[in-house]
């Protein structure tokens, strides 16, 4: 597959998160359609369930707000905040998964999408006639 070099890593960067937001949405909805339908229960949270929203609230709102601070940053602060931003969410990816087959494959497109910014986020040459 040939990439065009044209688009700014920016948008690149961006559209890579959009990927991986849109993966952990539906991860979250198949696992909650696995347990409704096996258990007919959510039972497995670790805490009590305000809590762990209110923190999954927080996680997933990195690669939301990295879809436009990844448009809209400084060359400098956003190379090192896409860099942070993914290995915090792989961490959480691993961190709070399970082990069920369809957790698994969509985790793996995560993490293989984030680690694809970490390494464009690494090369990344400013280039940018704006800043």
């Amino acid at each position: 597959m040939k990439v065009d070099k044209t688009i700014d890593t920016r948008v690149k960067l961006s559209t890579l998160w959009i990927v991986v937001m849109i993966n952990m949405i539906f991860a979250d909805i198949f696992t909650i359609f696995v347990e409704l339908t096996y258990k007919n229960t959510i039972e497995e949270l670790p805490a009590e369930v305000k809590w762990v929203m209110a923190i999954a609230a927080i996680v997933t709102n990195v690669p939301i707000l990295m879809i436009y601070l990844a448009r809209v940053l400084p060359y400098k602060s956003n190379r090192l905040l896409n860099i942070i931003a993914a290995i915090f969410t792989i961490i959480y990816v691993v961190g709070g998964g399970s082990a069920t087959p369809h957790y698994i494959i969509v985790a793996s497109i995560e993490i293989i999408i984030l680690l694809i910014i970490v390494v464009k986020a690494l090369k990344w040459k400013n280039q940018d006639i704006y800043e």
